[in-house]
């Protein structure tokens, strides 16, 4: 059973995962891709989880659980497996990357369950099912999913249906444990903030419509993908093959059947499924195409959806082939259905396959042996250290909205998705210790740090700093290296310090942090260990700069589709020609709006960093520094400023008290620009944005009748291909350019507000106009409609 421990001091990132094993050290941890909070963002957890598929959180009621919508981290997974029935006594197996549990025939009908080939004595499963109570909700009080895999006798699964039900009580969720508020039929799931402190069964589930005490179900998902046991397969090897033919282990004709009784079927909240379900649904749209790898019968019946309780489990072969043939089918797979990939059982030494490949394409679960350190279990921990640590994160918007352009290979810019340049400077190490592992003599070491990026095939990236030779413990790199991050929220950034002159093993400390989760300015980096335990006061100082948070500026080119249009050759994003009439007539509408939302936001910006530079400071400096900056230039010798802020129409504006120099106007002219641009900028992206919404819900009417309206345009083949991938990604820039006028106005509130307290500070406001005198209905830049941090325990550094 894993839990993750969280805790934060001075804005460092949380601790380190503390594993509890349950009778082994084969645990499984599940993780996925998420959204993590910003760090000023007000958003509270019951926001985050509430939303539903392509439909933002904050319009959505919070009685609506959208798992396809979330990804799960090590907290909300313990994995219990148990084996042996009256057909397979005493039966042994591997499944899913850790020892398969096997159970002899229980005597006296006490179930009991060990690890094959350990020497681990038999514990009953009343016993596991009581410690996994006791532990479950000590370090997060959200969901607990119950991952069960057993191949018991009908019998055994009534009295394991009925320990389940004793031992949790009332935590144990049951589909029928809430009300349906959904006109008597739910549709999705209830929200983590409705589940807290529940506990859901993961297995085989019996089909609504099945009557009697009990049934058969499908045992193809474990045999599927390379992930499962090897039980039932048969290898032939005639001595006529020819030297250098590959041998393969023949998929059965059909799938193993298991008796399952409806009393533990009854209990499973989320019924767990193979891949043979991201074929049928990709099928529906593709007139029912079927892997080549499915061992599934041609005549095994489709269903025409899957249900919204759900799993898919995924092979890690399997997972791997899909992400690289099909990413745009299975990223839209993931929007409505949970998906987990589990390792594969040719991993004998429980090493860990990298979750980042499988993240970006939408999986919300991937299975990871948490006994086994290294670099995939540090992005694991990197990425679920955010949002509290309490193992639930919100995956990007594009992968959760129901219209959206994003493959898991994207090489270029994702539309609606600004590009940032992130730059860190590695200024120094404190107290490095001996690698443990090194055989070296001396205690001296020649430290040097590697800064990996992951994320996306474009955003990867590898740089490392100069080796401190014999530098010892405290060296000084004082090195600066860029990054490009074309998909931040599913970038994550790993520190590595190492040693170059080692013997052995070079490993010295690590810490991974989501981008997201990164703050500006000078921070100090707690390194971690091999296994994730903190290192006593061992950190990394470094210096974080971001540009184009909002994207601003001039973007990366890569990918979009811009033209340069006016003297300044200003950069405006484009909508693309689908061919059909009525859509291009729509999306030409966006045009001007688009336009105007570019110029709103790169006015409001080129004025600040004009402002910045009229200060003698770099364009990542704080407006704070640019008023003490102004406020020295304008105070005379006797201690006298020579201006005060003063409010015109809501806004702060400096008016000079005395004649000032020709610099000093000029940097009081600079000011005055830019509080004119955040002023433009706030009373019209409401009205902007509002314009470019209204196209985006007619673009949105018309999806349905997409095939429809590209049938009567004539378009097939390529050309129908190529409609539908303009349409969306046509949808995805006007949603993106949305949300970034939204989010420039909020910066430009905060920006006044700041430029505000800093006048206050720096002794520019007199005692009859001073800001906290200033009531909320005169301040524009009030913090009454300003977001403010409600999270101590975000990851971030």
């Amino acid at each position: 059973m894993q839990r993750r421990h969280s805790s934060n001091t001075d804005g460092m990132p949380s601790e380190r995962t503390r594993s509890q094993t349950l009778g082994s050290e084969s645990s499984l941890d599940e993780g996925g891709v998420f959204d993590c909070l910003k760090p000023d963002s007000s958003t509270s957890p019951q926001q985050i989880f509430s939303g539903l598929v392509g439909v933002p959180s904050s319009s959505v009621s919070p009685a609506q659980f959208q798992a396809a919508g979330l990804v799960l981290g090590s907290p909300p997974e313990v994995f219990i497996q148990m084996a042996a029935s009256s057909r397979e006594e005493g039966g042994t197996h591997r499944a899913e990357g850790g020892s398969f549990l096997a159970r002899p025939p229980p005597p006296h009908h006490h179930h009991h369950h060990h690890h094959h080939h350990h020497h681990h004595a038999s514990v009953t499963i009343r016993s596991a099912l009581e410690v996994v109570n006791k532990y479950a909700f000590l370090t997060s009080q959200y969901p607990l999913l119950l991952y069960l895999c057993q191949r018991c006798s009908p019998a055994q699964q009534r009295s394991m249906a009925h320990h389940l039900k004793k031992v949790f009580g009332s935590r144990l969720y049951t589909p029928d444990a809430l009300p349906v508020s959904l006109g008597g039929r739910a549709t999705t799931l209830p929200s983590p903030e409705q589940l807290k402190g529940r506990v859901l069964i993961v297995g085989k589930k019996l089909p609504p419509e099945q009557e009697g005490s009990d049934g058969e179900v499908s045992e193809e998902d474990e045999e599927i993908g390379g992930g499962g046991p090897l039980a039932g397969r048969r290898m032939t090897i005639p001595g006529e093959e020819e030297l250098g033919m590959v041998l393969v282990v023949p998929p059965p004709s059909q799938p193993r059947k298991l008796q399952l009784h409806k009393e533990l079927s009854d209990v499973v909240a989320v019924a767990r499924t193979g891949s043979r379900s991201f074929y049928v649904q990709r099928g529906n749209c593709k007139q029912h195409q079927s892997p080549p790898s499915s061992p599934s019968s041609p005549s095994s019946p489709i269903p025409p959806e899957l249900p919204y309780w759900t799993m898919c489990s995924l092979g890690e072969g399997e997972a791997g082939r899909l992400t690289s043939e099909s990413p745009e089918d299975l990223v839209m797979f993931t929007k409505r259905t949970l998906t987990r990939v589990r390792p594969s059982s040719v991993r004998l030494d429980s090493s860990n396959p990298n979750p980042q490949g499988y993240w970006k394409g939408g999986v919300q679960l991937v299975a990871l042996n948490q006994q086994t350190p290294g670099a995939m279990l540090d992005l694991h921990r990197g990425r679920f250290s955010q949002n509290g640590g309490c193992g639930y994160v919100l995956r990007p918007a594009v992968m959760r909205d129901e219209v959206s352009y994003f493959s898991a290979h994207t090489h270029g810019c994702v539309p609606g998705v600004p590009p940032q340049t992130l730059r860190i400077k590695v200024i120094s190490a404190h107290n490095l210790p001996k690698p443990q592992g090194s055989g070296a003599k001396g205690e001296v070491i020649d430290p040097y740090v590697v800064l990996e990026l992951h994320g996306v095939p474009a955003d990867c990236a590898e740089q490392r700093t100069r080796t401190a030779a014999q530098n010892q413990d405290d060296p000084l790199f004082d090195e600066t290296f860029e990054f490009q991050v074309n998909m931040p929220e599913l970038a994550l950034l790993r520190f590595v310090v190492l040693d170059d002159d080692y013997i052995g093993d070079d490993f010295i400390g690590q810490y991974s942090v989501a981008f997201e989760c990164l703050q500006p300015g000078y921070r100090n980096v707690p390194l971690l260990g091999m296994a994730g335990d903190p290192l006593p006061h061992t950190s990394l100082f470094v210096h974080v700069a971001i540009t184009n948070r909002r994207g601003g500026g001039k973007a990366q080119r890569r990918g979009l589709s811009v033209r340069r249009v006016g003297r300044r050759g200003r950069e405006y994003v484009t909508l693309r020609h689908t061919g059909i009439k009525v859509l291009d007539e729509a999306f030409k509408q966006a045009s001007g709006p688009l336009k105007e939302a570019t110029d709103l936001r790169e006015d409001a910006q080129s004025s600040t960093a004009s402002f910045k530079d009229q200060c003698g400071l770099p364009s990542v400096a704080k407006l704070k520094q640019c008023i003490q900056s102004l406020a020295t230039r304008l105070q005379s010798s006797d201690g006298a400023m020579g201006a005060t802020m003063v409010l015109r129409e809501g806004y702060p504006s400096l008016e000079p008290l005395v004649s000032l120099s020709e610099m000093t106007r000029k940097l009081l002219a600079a000011y005055d620009s830019m509080i004119a641009s955040q002023k433009h900028l706030i009373e019209n992206a409401d009205g902007v944005q509002e314009r470019i919404d209204q196209v985006h819900r007619e673009g949105m009417d018309f999806h349905e009748d997409l095939s429809r309206l590209s049938e009567k345009e004539g378009l097939k083949g390529q050309k129908l291909n190529k409609a539908v991938e303009s349409f969306t990604w046509n949808i995805t820039v006007l949603k993106g350019q949305s949300d970034l006028l939204r989010g420039a106005k909020m910066d430009s509130l905060d920006a006044l507000r700041q430029l505000a307290l800093a006048c206050e500070a720096c002794g520019l406001t007199s005692s009859c106009n001073s800001s906290s005198s200033f009531s909320n209905a005169e301040l524009h830049f009030s913090t009454s409609g300003r977001r403010s941090s409600t999270h101590n325990n975000n990851g971030r550094i």
